[in-house]
């Protein structure tokens, strides 16, 4: 069995882009909600608010930065590096949440034109 906690190493094809899903979308509000929450709280306020969002969906408590940034709009990874490079996020970690978040139902990749039926 694996852990979906651990990133896949799953290569996606070149201009691969992903979407947030069905299930992604209440993800997003209640990581949103949780920084909220814990924004007055202090930093381990925080650090318990994302622990606990994180734990039941099997990701990391960062990849809900990822998850928000999918929330407007379809992106791909190198889209995703460079809205994340301002927070310190370096593009290996971009890569390994949304493989995490792929496998945890909350992201969808968006089929490529090369693979819709024609």
């Amino acid at each position: 069995m694996t852990d979906p906690s651990q990133p896949s190493g799953r290569r996606w094809p070149r201009g691969q882009k992903f979407t947030i899903s069905h299930s992604g979308l209440p993800a997003d509000e209640a990581y949103r909600a949780a920084v909220l929450g814990a924004r007055s709280a202090g930093r381990a306020a925080l650090d318990a608010a994302l622990d606990a969002w994180a734990r039941p969906h099997g990701v990391r408590p960062g990849d809900g930065v990822v998850l928000g940034e999918l929330r407007a709009e379809r992106r791909g990874l190198a889209d995703l590096a460079r809205a994340l490079e301002g927070c310190g996020i370096e593009p290996g970690e971009v890569r390994d949440a949304v493989d995490r978040l792929v496998a945890a139902g909350l992201v969808d990749p968006v089929p490529l034109a090369s693979q819709v039926g024609v």
